[in-house]
């Protein structure tokens, strides 16, 4: 939200931007520690929102128990990106050790409550917070309980734009069968693979126009964009935000939003995963995918372009709660990425099949790992289910997230039966 990076001039695929938060945890029992503001001063001597260091840079969030890390604006790779965000999640490690907490990864904190236990950003740009805050109360999981990773994508003028946004919308969908890490929230498992994009989908209900329907309006030029989504959400907003606070860009809140400040489109809709390295996994499957929609291997964009949000909501819906195992009935959309079948799918098979298709990381061997176990053992939701079976005591959960916070320093893919 308070990012001032300069308009991107990259056409397609030249420039990617990652985004990944994080939250600071007690080491003893995984309490959430408000100490963002102590990090971030412990390295510069300053409360300031953002800290460089060349192609990562460290910055706030709208509370003070997560911190982000992300490129300093387009890296032309994300080749080796996993190594480089792990050096620095090892450095904040080092730095915690002081205050004996440490980084906990997945998409949602499995015992907090937001209740008691949020505390907003209070230094530099908390405006803006304070506003997000009165209007909506931010003490909730939606809001408070939440770590996702950011993919921002390029593009150089309306055409770009066009073809970019018609082959994301087509990915959202089925991207939480492969990012899903939130299946226990209030320290019971919620019957969701992914409960951070259910509670995301509802947290400012209020104004039902700043998210929509998640998967983004099927618009596919800047004036259409500003017309259709961005004007009607900031006249929605204006009656609750009279300083104008809000009205920018980043208060759409869909799973893909257009940020034509900075002529990009940023995916919002992916869970942390348990390591950089999976979640570089994550993000270059999605890549592959996206570009091959726009390369049209399979179909059109233009008929790409025919599917409107609500068809496309309705599957992201069935994969918030199913996962990996979603039966995917709409046959028409699975030609779409050239699944040619007699009847019915799972999301788990239709990835699969994806990954025969157009991915290809053999020169990546450690991020070709997480993505064949992402794909052979599921979701990290999944993973997180196998260890903690349905019922878990809050003992067996704060041993498993220990496992995973472990999986995050020692930049592993996490096996229940293996931790790393």
């Amino acid at each position: 939200m308070n990012s001032l990076e300069p308009k991107c001039t990259l056409g397609l695929f030249q420039g990617f931007g990652v985004e990944l938060e994080y939250m600071i945890v007690s080491k003893k029992d995984l309490r959430v520690l408000p100490i963002t503001d102590k990090l971030i001063y412990d390295e510069v001597g300053q409360y300031i929102s953002d800290v460089e260091f060349g192609e990562i840079a460290w910055s706030n969030e709208l509370v003070l128990h997560v911190v982000e890390l992300k490129t300093q604006g387009p890296v032309r790779s994300v080749e080796g990106l996993h190594c480089k965000f792990q050096e620095h999640i090892r450095k904040i490690n080092q730095m915690l050790e002081k205050y004996d907490a440490m980084l906990l990864p997945t998409g949602a904190h499995p015992t907090m409550n937001p209740d008691t236990e949020t505390q907003l950003w209070p230094h530099e740009h908390n405006a803006v917070y304070e506003a997000y805050n009165r209007i909506f109360d931010c003490k909730g999981h939606g809001w408070a309980n939440l770590q996702s990773t950011h993919l921002n994508l390029p593009f150089a003028n309306d055409e770009e734009f066009a073809k970019l946004h018609a082959a994301i919308r087509m990915v959202l969908p089925i991207l939480p069968a492969l990012s899903a890490s939130s299946p226990i929230l209030d320290s019971k498992v919620t019957g969701m693979f992914d409960s951070r994009l259910e509670v995301y989908r509802h947290n400012q209900g209020k104004i039902p126009s700043i998210t929509g329907k998640v998967v983004p309006e099927a618009v596919f030029n800047k004036k259409d964009y500003e017309e259709q989504i961005l004007n009607k959400m900031y006249g929605d907003v204006a009656p609750y935000d009279p300083e104008g606070t809000l009205q920018e860009e980043f208060l759409n809140s869909r799973g893909a939003i257009a940020r034509f400040e900075r002529n990009t489109i940023e995916i919002r809709l992916l869970d942390i995963q348990e390591s950089p390295v999976a979640d570089m996994a994550v993000i270059q499957a999605t890549v592959s995918l996206i570009q091959a929609l726009i390369g049209e291997r399979w179909i059109s964009l233009k008929e790409l372009m025919t599917f409107d949000e609500n068809r496309l909501s309705r599957i992201l819906v069935q994969v918030i709660s199913n996962g990996q195992e979603t039966i995917i009935t709409d046959l028409e959309y699975l030609r779409c990425f050239g699944f040619d079948c007699n009847g019915n799918c799972t999301a788990g098979e239709l990835w699969r099949h994806i990954a025969a298709e157009c991915i290809n990381l053999e020169e990546q061997p450690e991020v070709q790992h997480a993505l064949n176990v992402i794909l052979s053992r599921g979701n990290l939701a999944k993973r997180i289910l196998d260890a903690t079976k349905l019922n878990p005591d809050k003992e067996t959960i704060e041993k498993v997230y220990t496992q995973l916070a472990k999986c995050l320093q020692n930049g592993g893919v996490y096996l229940p039966e293996k931790p790393c």
